[in-house]
């Protein structure tokens, strides 16, 4: 909407063309510093003083409105045809012409201006909306004066200080904010009054790149009210308070604590009454949910003072805190540093209303944290029902280098507004310290701003000087209502400072000195409001006095209290895991078979489409295809068992949500889970109608913006809500999967250890060798294996009544080969009385191999069926010889362990070279390690030759994962040893795969027939 966007270069060179040809406008020199280190802009660069000349403006454009105008040059042009037909112009212009002429008839003191003059005034008012920011006392520090823009000086427009007093009419248009009053006539210095009050004080705003003019309308009303912002006196000594407990609670800290690590707050005390009056103000609009994400610096104030995490607790981790207190069922796991730990709090507002807050625990890398609240965010919105998205709010808070510099800020900003992602506007705050650690902002980023990014989304930013309580306050509050008003983000820049370094510990003045100078002598944000409020005589020094020692009693009484402080058992985040074990609880394992009625009708529901409905006639082929499966109960397929898993889970009331590039089709067109008709483009999705009246977000899938590291965090943000829901997160090759490591290395594989948090989200990592090259073949598997945590030299309890061996291990890792195991894998991931996570290998080939079928006898729950064994119908972590092999098999001479699609060319083969005397048992749980089950094959083939085969690189793989795990397991049972396994596969090698078809075949064929070849099999390598 970028009304009249005459700020310009055209414009502005065209009037100063048209000035300086009429000798009212004197070229003004201005001086910069010649060694910028501006607190967050980059350095100015001269402006061009020539102007083009220019060029004529074409009919067409007379009828542009004055409020989307781009240039001033064709006032003239507009003028003579408004007086030959005023029609053939906007009606905004006709209405300006007439009001202008009748003004000029009636006033005397405007009689001699001209349209030009009055033109000149609105883009006067334009450039401060435009560029009032620029001037704008944002740096607390004062370090440096930003050169203020030529588009602020009066001159640019033909003014001077003489015609302040003139009266100029700016007409009467149908705008808000500035424009919108019915006072068409102003002194040029009252314009000027208002409009630096406006946009050249405490706060810069930045709006006008919106290209939406009810949101810029809206904001016009609220940063142009002819009133400054004023705060009666109760509101000011609740922000009063507010502070002092900022910056108390850190000099307390610091007193206790002089040599600790605590990523204090000072010089962004304000901060704290800022988030509250925020969180006030939302549950005034009607959030009842926050949840929160921040890196370490102030983030113990913010779980003190405003998450409200016991103060004696915080204490107590100061003091090196104790692990809890013996329990039965209590998992400490291996515990993190005070300033990454998460906590929820239920906390009464100003307002009379309770909010519920939560700080999401995060680990040092930044801005990891930020699609994980999101995610949680938008799964709190799902389970509360709350479809507007107005009642569960996210909010990041972010340091400047990081906004800046780390590109998953983007990737989760890019999801703001995607229907599956969108949490109805997250709210960033910046605490800007105009330093990354040592790095100056001019090093640190190229754009202006370290917010520049949020512009992409048209955000608003809302600046502001970090000294000023009551402007941080006021952006906060503004901040507040434009999510609750226009559902999408909002960003506010704290421009502060770091009063110590990095940490408590680091001395600054090594790389800031000039810097560090000015904050040892500078105020602090307490002491500039008290001063302010002692001068207004609404508070006395017994006032402050009072409110100091009440909050010093407090802490010190919660200090004494640390000492005695013994941690509790940590509670879930949320009530729906209530009831959860912990790992150190005894979790009985369930059966997954689904009766065969059930299959039978989800089945019909999942292979059926409406009559009216013309999918492309492949789809149609596809869908005639599955429906025959169920009926027949043959010959089911990897994406029927997939759908069957999700089916029956929805059917039993779990949520199931998979996400990810392209999975409504599936990278390998296989899933086909979202269908479009080929001549409406309407879309199907069969699994949404699986039982009546099924709510549309039940089964959600959904393609994802092409980012790995934004979405995954936003699926393990989801599924950490609730443990009753599937919520998968799929790659589109497995070799992407590592654009998201810091999700894998910082969240996935250590989050509960670290935080005591369990997430039971599922990762399919698309895996396999056909010929692909070295970026489209291998889900690096060896990487998962290798963050395991399970001992390899230590079998642990296997009885199927006692084992706690997955609920032990940090998560499961299995390279399924069947349609049946893989529904069952699924299915057992909600079937459980804890949450793990599960990394699959998924296959490419095996999507379509006509050996990769199941029967649906092996999804039920019947007794006799292929799929029901001694427990039940249930996964199988390793799937033994299909041959038909008795208990003991004496004459088989070797035992080939595999795991993945490799089995199938190792059963052709086998069948091609007629080896009946040898075994191939598949490895389908690799993590953690089936001990039982592997030795129970050993016994099996007590006289076999022991391989691991596999298609990957030696140095990847599961190779270094299982040759110690199945080396204690020989040696238990006086098979040998780990030097007595035989290894099978690709020779080490940099890149995963080779890129030559020709040579993955040579490759493949030789390890194949290596594992069946009739030679004993030597070496290891």
């Amino acid at each position: 909407m970028a009304w009249f966007r005459a700020g310009s270069n055209v414009a502005r060179l065209a009037i100063r063309r048209t000035l300086s040809q009429s000798g009212s406008y004197v070229g003004r020199t201005r001086v910069v510093p010649a060694h910028n280190r501006y607190f967050h802009s980059t350095v100015f660069k001269p402006k061009e003083q020539s102007a083009p000349v220019p060029r004529p403006v074409p009919l067409s454009r007379l009828t542009d409105s004055f409020l989307d105008g781009t240039s001033s040059v064709y006032l003239e042009e507009l003028q003579r045809a408004w007086e030959q037909d005023p029609s053939s112009v906007d009606e905004s212009w006709d209405n300006f012409f007439r009001n202008f002429v009748g003004q000029a008839s009636t006033s005397p003191g405007i009689s001699g201006q001209t349209i030009q003059e009055s033109m000149r005034l609105l883009l006067l008012l334009r450039a401060y909306q435009v560029y009032g920011h620029m001037k704008a006392k944002l740096d607390p520090l004062g370090l440096e004066e930003r050169p203020i823009p030529d588009d602020l000086d009066l001159g640019l427009y033909g003014f001077t200080e003489a015609d302040l007093d003139r009266e100029f009419f700016i007409g009467v248009w149908r705008m808000h904010g500035f424009l919108s009053e019915n006072r068409p006539v102003q002194t040029l210095r009252a314009i000027l009054t208002r409009l630096e009050q406006a946009y050249c004080g405490s706060i810069g705003y930045e709006y006008m790149h919106i290209a939406d003019r009810e949101k810029c309308n809206w904001l016009r009303d609220k940063i142009e009210t002819p009133t400054p912002t004023q705060y009666n006196r109760q509101r000011r000594e609740v922000i009063l308070d507010r502070l002092i407990w900022s910056s108390q609670f850190e000099n307390f800290l610091a007193a206790k604590w002089t040599a600790a690590k605590r990523f204090g707050l000072e010089g962004c005390e304000t901060l704290i009454p800022g988030m509250k009056e925020m969180f006030d103000r939302s549950a005034d609009l009607g959030v009842e949910s926050i949840v929160i994400g921040m890196s370490h610096r102030g983030r113990l104030n913010v779980l003190g003072n405003v998450v409200r995490k016991p103060l004696r607790q915080i204490f107590s981790e100061f003091s090196g805190g104790t692990k809890p207190v013996d329990e039965v069922g209590l998992y400490t796991g291996t515990g993190d540093v005070k300033y990454h730990l998460g906590t929820s709090y239920d906390r009464p507002t100003r307002g009379g209303k309770r909010i519920h807050l939560s700080l999401v625990a995060n680990p040092s890398h930044l801005e990891a944290v930020d699609p994980v609240v999101v995610g949680k965010t938008r799964a709190k919105q799902y389970y509360s029902n709350d479809v507007d998205r107005t009642k569960n709010m996210g909010i990041l808070i972010h340091g400047d280098g990081s906004f800046a510099g780390q590109g998953v800020v983007y990737e989760t900003l890019h999801l703001s507004a995607l229907p599956n992602y969108t949490t109805g506007g997250t709210i960033h705050i910046v605490v800007n310290n105009q330093v990354a650690f040592t790095t100056d902002p001019t090093s640190g980023r190229s754009s202006q701003y370290c917010t520049d990014v949020a512009k992409a989304l048209s955000a608003p930013i809302f600046h502001v000087n970090g000294d000023d309580v009551e402007a941080v306050v006021h952006a906060c509050e503004l901040a507040a209502e434009w999510r609750q008003t226009f559902h999408s983000d909002v960003v506010v820049d704290i421009v502060c400072y770091r009063r110590f370094g990095h940490n408590e510990i680091d001395e600054p003045s090594f790389t800031q000195p000039k810097m560090y100078k000015v904050i040892r002598n500078h105020p602090s944000a307490l002491e500039i409001y008290q001063k302010k409020l002692l001068e207004s005589g609404q508070v006395s020094k017994d006032d402050i006095n009072q409110i100091n020692s009440k909050v010093l009693s407090i802490l010190n009484e919660e200090f004494l209290a640390s000492k005695d402080y013994v941690p509790q058992r940590r509670d879930w985040l949320s009530a729906y895991w209530t009831g959860f074990k912990s790992p150190e609880q005894l979790s009985r394992i369930r059966n997954t078979g689904v009766k065969p009625e059930i299959l039978k009708n989800v089945g019909k529901a999942i292979t059926s489409l409406p009559e009216t409905f013309k999918p492309h006639r492949a789809v149609k082929r596809i869908f005639e295809d599955r429906a025959k499966m169920i009926e027949t109960g043959e010959g089911i397929d990897w994406a029927v068992g997939e759908a069957l898993a999700f089916a029956t889970l929805l059917v039993e009331g779990n949520h199931v949500r998979l996400s990810g590039q392209d999975v409504e089709r599936g990278t390998f067109s296989h899933r086909h889970s979202v269908i479009h008709d080929q001549e409406t483009g309407e879309k199907y999705c069969p699994l949404d109608h699986v039982m009546i009246n099924q709510n549309e977000e039940m089964f959600t899938v959904s393609n994802s913006s092409l980012s790995e590291f934004g979405v995954l965090g936003f699926e393990l943000g989801y599924s950490m809500e609730n443990p009753n829901s599937l919520v998968l997160w799929e790659a589109q090759f497995g070799d992407f999967a590592n654009g998201a490591q810091v999700i894998f290395d910082q969240f996935l594989s250590s989050g509960e250890a670290k935080w005591l948090r369990q997430t039971g989200l599922v990762v399919l990592l698309p895996h396999g060798y056909d010929g692909q090259g070295p970026e489209h073949s291998s889900g690096r598997l060896e990487r998962f294996l290798q963050m395991s945590d399970d001992n390899p030299y230590v079998i642990p309890e296997m009885d199927s009544t006692l084992r706690k061996q997955i609920q032990e291990c940090n998560w499961q890792v299995v390279n399924v080969t069947t349609p049946a195991n893989y529904f069952h894998v699924l299915r057992r991931q909600i079937h459980r009385e804890f949450r793990k996570p599960l990394i699959v290998m998924s296959p490419k080939n095996l999507l379509r191999h006509k050996e990769c079928k199941s029967n649906l006898s092996e999804f039920d729950d019947v007794q006799g069926h292929p799929g029901f064994d001694k427990q039940g119908t249930r996964f199988k972590r390793l799937i033994k010889d299909q041959s038909d092999h008795s208990d003991l098999e004496e004459g088989i001479r070797r035992l080939v362990l595999c795991s993945g699609k490799v089995y199938y060319e190792l059963d052709e083969e086998r069948r091609k070279v007629d080896g009946k005397d040898v075994a191939i048992c598949r490895v389908e749980q690799l993590c953690p390690f089936p001990y039982n089950l592997i030795q129970r094959e050993l016994k099996r083939y007590p006289n076999a030759e022991i391989v691991w085969c596999q298609e990957e690189p030696m140095n990847m793989g599961a190779y270094s994962y299982i040759a110690p795990r199945l080396g204690t397991a020989m040696r238990t049972l006086d098979r040998g040893t780990v030097d007595d396994i035989k290894y099978v596969g690709r020779a080490p090698s940099a890149a995963t795969a080779t890129g030559f078809y020709t040579v993955h075949i040579k490759e493949q064929t030789e390890l194949v027939k290596k594992a069946l070849q009739p030679d004993p099999i030597n070496a290891s390598h």
